[in-house]
Parts: C-alpha cells; structure tokens; sequence
C-alpha cells in the first residue's frame, strides 16, 4: 500500500493559481521529495491533503484513509511540520510539548525527552524567549514526539543553523530506518539532494517530473567543463542535448542530456587543454526546468 495517493488534486483560488491536475503516489516507508521554488505550490499540495484546504477536483488518500473524511484518523498517523510556526507566547515549550503529546493516547514523555536532548532545546523558557530557530526546534519536537507513521515536512530546515540542520536529518534518517515514511518539501535543492529516493518538480502549481534521485543524476545529465588552448566563443552552441551553457575564457560548461561519446567526438573539431566530465549538483539539473 502506498503511504499518500494524490490523484488530479487541483485547488483554485479564483484568478490567482494554486495547484493543477497534481498526481503522485509515495511508497511506504520512502523519503520522497517536493521540490520547487517559493510560490511553486508545495505548501497548498501539503495543507489541502491535510484537509486544511478543501481541493475543487481531485482526490487524496493516506494510508487508504480519504484525506477529506477521515482526516481525524488520518491526524493520529502523521506529523506535520509547517514552514512557518506559530504559539502561545506565555507557555513554556514543557508546557506546550505536554499539551501536543495529550492528544495521543500513549505517554511520550521519553521521545519528548531524547528529542528535546538532540536538538539542545531548553524546555524551561517561555516559547516568547525562542529565537525563531528555536521555535522551529519545538515544531521538530511536536511532528516526531508520537512516533507517527508519516512525516509531512514542509521547509522544515529553515532557521536551522548549519549544525543543527545535520543533527535534524540524522533524527529523519533514524526514524526512516524504523519505517516512517517522509514527505519532504523545500526549495533548497541540496537538503533533497541528501535525504531523498525520488522527486516531484513542482513548477507553477504543475507537476514537470517525478524521478529518482539516482536516475536523475547519473542517466539524465552529466556535468561538462572544457577548457580549449584557443578561444572558441561558438563551440558546442546549438549542440543537441546540450543546456546551460555558459563560457568563460577558454572554458565551456555545459549540462549534457544525451550519450556523452557524441560530446567526444564534437571534441575532435578543437584544440582541447582539458576536459571534465561529473555528475551535477540537484541545483544546477533542476534549473534546466525552472527555466
């Protein structure tokens, strides 16, 4: 059984566009990605399968439960972290994390605990003496201190420094090797690129592409950087397969969709100094369709 079937999910909000025709299907137990830049959809995808938003066509299931009739079920199984946090400013985060963990039926006060201890939260000051980093820290907690069967991440990282960004996707790797599955969403590229098996490209509330990490990286695009003993402003411009292209000096990069030895062969027409070829970073693949 899959953990989230999306099927034709739409949502429009009069004039102004929100998400179209939006299809996908998430394994259980996968960490699956959603990218896309700001504005892109993620958010609305996210809050209309929450059943915060009611879609105008589609539907959506999690765990073969109705997104939109049996979300009080669906909400026992799944945590939620939003990209932006809001709380009661006179609690104290103790407080706060007793009152999410009362409506589970089990005690929680252990994941409370060891979670609280990973993220160097200190549950004793007042959720109005958080930095917004911090604040983010105790939306981490509220998501995982059940042990939920799903994680919705929705630009879960920002306001994290470097170091507790790390320490977060090693508690996402530890909760995946137990089996939860992770819907992952955010705009940058490199926390996907690290965490994830497949990915949606969201662009303007459309679907462009659902692929595997892997597939995408190493059987879509190579990265390709030539540096020529002579300037050569024209080489390899309108080549098939070729996007990205930008020259400095003597050098042309490239990202290369296609079989690389027809690269090799255009080489034999110019005096070649050196030659890289790599696999391409998510950001530099995923600009192409941006673009």
């Amino acid at each position: 059984m899959n953990a989230v079937e999306i099927k034709s999910l739409t949502k429009e909000y009069g004039k102004s566009r929100g998400i179209i025709d939006v299809n996908l299907e998430i394994k259980e137990g996968e960490v699956f990605g959603f990218i896309g830049p700001n504005g892109a959809g993620k958010s609305t995808t996210i809050r209309t399968i929450l059943n915060y938003i009611m879609p105008t066509n589609g539907k959506a299931e999690i765990f073969g439960l109705d997104c939109f009739t049996q979300s009080e079920k669906i909400k026992r199984q799944i945590g939620y972290l939003p990209s932006e946090v809001h709380y009661y400013d006179d609690m104290k985060v103790k407080e706060l994390l007793k009152y999410s963990a009362s409506f589970y039926n089990k005690d929680c006060s252990k994941k409370i605990s060891e979670l609280c201890d990973a993220l160097e939260l200190d549950t004793n000051k007042k959720l109005e003496e958080l930095s917004f980093g911090n604040k983010k820290k105790v939306g981490i907690v509220q998501a995982l201190l059940h042990e939920p069967k799903l994680l919705i991440l929705d630009e879960p990282t920002s306001g994290l420094d470097p170091l507790m960004q790390n320490k977060f996707f090693e508690l996402l790797k530890e909760e995946n090797k137990k089996g939860v599955t992770i819907f992952f969403s955010s705009h940058v590229l490199t926390e996907v690129q690290k965490m994830c098996d497949r990915v949606a490209i969201i662009k303007e509330g459309k679907i462009l592409n659902i692929e595997s990490i892997d597939n995408l990286r190493a059987n879509t695009y190579k990265k390709i950087k030539i540096e020529l003993k002579n300037p050569e402003n024209n080489a390899f411009d309108n080549f098939i397969g070729v996007v990205n292209r930008t020259v400095h000096d003597n050098c042309i990069e490239f990202l290369f969709n296609g079989q690389v030895d027809k690269v090799i062969k255009k080489l034999y027409e110019y005096d070649v100094k050196n030659i890289w070829i790599e696999e391409p970073q998510l950001e530099e693949i995923f600009m192409h369709y941006y673009e």
